[in-house]
Formats: C-alpha cells, structure tokens, sequence
C-alpha cells in the first residue's frame, strides 16, 4: 500500500494506493473514511489498481468547513483525483454518501470514468411522495441540533443494518467518532438535497450499475437504488450482505464487486493487459497464497 497527500481547491486529500491494473477508485459515505474499503483493497489488487481515499473534511484530509457540503466540490475532488492519480479514467465504486457522490460525478464529469458502481445511495428524494423515510436526513438533522453529535450517531446506527453486529477497526472507529460533527451538521444537508440528474445519467458514454445488499431489502438507504436504476434504465444488482458487508465481510464483497467490475471494463474493451498478453510473472506464487487463505 502507497499513501500521499494530494492538494486540491482549499484541501489536502490523504489517500491510498494498491495493486496494478485497470484504476478502481472507491468514495466512502458517511465519515468519508479510506479505512472503510482497506481489507476490499488488499482483496482486489491483484487485478486493479485500486485507489481509496479520505473525503475533504475527514480523518487525515483537510478541508472541513462551517459551510454546508457541496456535492459539486466534492465530485470535483473525486475527478482531480483520478485525474492526478488514476491516470484520467477510473472504473468507481461507491456506498451510501459515497454512491450519491459517485453518481454527482458521473453526471458532472463523465469523461474520467469508464464505469460507476453506485451501491445503496440513500436519496431518499425519490422515494414516493408521502413516504415517511423521506424526512431521514431531516429528522436526523433536528434531532443533532437538540442533543449533539452521540445521539445523532446512536439513531443513524440503530437504522443501519448489521451495525453492532461486528467490530470496526479500533483505529477507522476513533476517527469516525471524530468525523461526527462534520457528518451531521455540515454533510447531511447536501446528501439530504440530492437528486439525481436523471438526463445526464442516461447519456452516460460508460456502464452504470446500481446495487444494494441483499440484507437490506426495504431500507430507506437501499430502496432508492432500484427506484434509480428504473428511471434511468440501467441494470440494478443485488450484493451480498448489509449496508457495509465490506467491511464486515471483505472477502466475500470484494468477490462480487470483482465479477461485475472486471464484466463492466471488459465491454468498455478494457481487458487488463494480463489476460491478453499472456503470462504473469508470479502467478503462481499468488495462487499458492490463495490457496493457502483457503
């Protein structure tokens, strides 16, 4: 793994290298965390180039501000990163905030991606008119300005799936807890407003794939996938597990990420350089360790 420090527009973005092959960039959610996606990333990089990062505002990167977030400047953080570090195109993947972000850029920026995986965006703004869980972010949002931060982060854990059920790393944990101001008082306002822009989406010159975990059936954070994926006619899939299988169950995400990612670069003609060439020095060494994994 290679970690730098890339500056951009008012911040200094930490970020995270593995492997070689085509450039996977992964967008974190809520508390905007690289450390989200490590065990998906050392899974992956034997066939992509997979490139993790700490959105503006959190953990190692700078940027946080009293101004609510902009989706743009966040989009535009994403398309400078892969510009500077991806080489100009990348295959993205996001979950949550991370998937609502993704598909800002996708909208915005389509000439760096050759693929978006957009998995449970909560944009609970196209749920159906009169649908309770569309005031999610706005209940959250009064009910952070009437008790603070924990409280806030109690109820947002208590509405996600499988939340409890595992351990986070000690390390990802102390740095979410101090990633929860700047979650809910200045990130919630712009997820809470998202909506996608549906024509920019649909012209998309690159696959579009959304998902949601088979755990999460009715969720709030996992309904609007389907709802999306309909509107714009792309294909919807269905992932193992809950909201953050990733990081409860790297292994088996980082499986079904790796079969629909390789599926999507190989009809954009992007077949790693590996299978067509022939041969990989090592193969057989990876192979041993795998095996040896079990």
């Amino acid at each position: 793994m290679r970690s730098d420090v890339f500056e951009t527009d008012g911040a200094r973005l930490y970020h995270e290298v593995r492997g070689s092959g085509p450039p996977l960039l992964m967008i974190s959610g809520a508390g905007g965390d690289a450390g989200y996606y490590s065990g998906v990333a050392e899974e992956l990089a034997d066939a992509f180039t997979v490139i993790t990062y700490d959105r503006r505002g959190n953990s190692r990167s700078t940027g946080r501000c009293a101004e609510p977030m902009d989706l743009a400047q966040q989009a535009a953080d994403a398309r400078r990163l892969i510009e500077s570090v991806a080489g100009g195109r990348a295959l993205v993947f996001g979950n949550s905030g991370g998937a609502i972000i993704g598909l800002t850029l996708a909208a915005l920026h389509p000439q760096v991606l050759t693929g978006l995986v957009a998995h449970e965006p909560p944009a609970v703004n196209v749920l159906p008119e009169g649908d309770p869980e569309r005031g999610f972010f706005s209940n959250m949002a009064a009910l952070y300005a009437e008790s603070g931060a924990p409280a806030a982060g109690r109820r947002f854990a208590r509405t996600t799936r499988g939340e409890g059920t595992y351990r986070w790393p000690d390390d990802l944990w102390e740095r979410f807890l101090g990633n929860q101001d700047h979650l809910f008082g200045t990130e919630g306002p712009g997820f809470a407003a998202f909506h996608p822009d549906e024509a920019a989406l649909k012209a998309a010159p690159f696959p579009i794939v959304l998902g949601a975990g088979a755990c999460d059936r009715g969720a709030y954070y996992a309904r609007p996938s389907a709802e999306i994926a309909r509107r714009i006619g792309v294909p919807w899939a269905e992932f193992p597990g809950i909201h953050m299988e990733f990081l409860r169950d790297p292994a088996t995400f980082a499986a079904a990420l790796r079969a629909l990612a390789t599926q999507m670069l190989s009809r954009e003609g992007q077949v790693p350089t590996e299978w067509v060439n022939g041969h990989t020095p090592g193969a057989e060494h990876a192979h041993g360790s795998r095996e040896h994994r079990g």
